[in-house]
């Protein structure tokens, strides 16, 4: 953990914002030293910060002895250099059990995952956020998906809550986010962080940036840091030649990777987890109820990221 304010941090990132996975040994226990691995390659290739144990780490899978271990290893491996913003979900009291896990554990801030399975009104919403971020005095990212979708004028009180920072949609209603954006811009005076966090964000980050959301979360720098930094480059250079940059990897890497990841549930975390090993790590599998990719699909990721690496050699030459 550092003194330095989160939001600061996150505002004008240096590179993606990294959420690794979580490795499993071969008896599907934790493996804290690959996950330090992990960890560590994606610091040093370029992240600007560490969502540790959140979707992509599978949140859900694991218990809180686990998940507290996991954000000490982030804590310790990234050593002040990046923030470590650990997820925290389920009911109320379990999400402040975690979070207060993660404060221990040195986490810097927490992205707030949807609470479990019922789908709540405003009033509840706003309720549940306000007890998590007054429980423990790291900064909260509310995360918008599934069961948790907020009015915009939720979201301004949420930005009025003392400790809420961020709001990350992972919805993708354009219309709703632009009256979001629009509400806190005129309600709220302090400055309030929005993220796409579409799963593959790369995707939609042209159409987010429209309406002045540019931080975004990448899954593909777990395995392929190299286009996921390119892509991040081009995308923050907002010239010509970035942009043609960006539809180029969207046409030849991006929007082919979400078509394959959209052939499988929960391919979002397991086809990620994939192309981690592919790329020589072996962080293990994903636990139930999620499954492994098909090997055909396996085999589809390794030359998806072959033509996307093809591609950045294009670039350079």
């Amino acid at each position: 953990m550092t003194s330095a304010p989160l939001a600061a941090r996150l505002d004008i990132p240096s590179g993606p914002l990294f959420f690794p996975v979580t490795a499993y040994g071969p008896d599907g226990s934790i493996d804290l030293d690959v996950f330090r691995a992990h960890v560590r390659a994606g610091v040093d290739a370029g992240a600007a910060a560490v969502f540790a144990c959140c979707g992509t780490g599978e949140f859900h899978a694991l218990t809180p002895e686990e998940f507290g271990a996991c954000v000490a290893a982030a804590a310790e491996e990234t050593a002040g250099r990046v923030p470590v913003v650990a997820g925290a979900g389920y009911g109320t009291a379990l999400a402040v059990r975690y979070a207060r896990i993660a404060e221990e554990a040195g986490a810097d801030g927490l992205l707030a995952m949807p609470p479990y399975l019922v789908v709540a009104g405003q009033e509840g919403l706003l309720a549940h956020y306000a007890e998590l971020a007054a429980a423990t005095s790291l900064d909260v990212i509310v995360y918008q998906r599934d069961n948790a979708v907020f009015t915009p004028e939720t979201v301004v009180e949420l930005a009025r809550t003392e400790g809420v920072i961020g709001f990350k949609d992972g919805l993708g209603d354009m219309d709703l986010m632009q009256r979001i954006v629009s509400a806190v811009r005129t309600e709220v005076p302090e400055e309030f962080l929005y993220f796409n966090g579409l799963p593959t964000a790369e995707l939609t980050g042209l159409a987010y940036r429209g309406i002045g959301v540019t931080l975004y979360s990448s899954a593909v720098f777990c395995f392929a840091p190299d286009i996921a930094l390119a892509f991040h480059r081009a995308f923050n250079a907002r010239t010509a030649e970035g942009d043609a940059l960006v539809n180029r990897l969207i046409d030849g890497f991006y929007r082919p990777f979400v078509e394959l990841r959209s052939e499988g549930r929960g391919y979002a975390v397991s086809l990620v987890k994939a192309g981690v090993r592919l790329g020589g790590l072996d962080v293990g599998g994903v636990r139930t109820p999620l499954h492994e990719p098909a090997d055909e699909h396996i085999k589809r990721l390794a030359e998806l990221t072959e033509c996307g690496r093809a591609l950045l050699r294009e670039e350079s030459a």
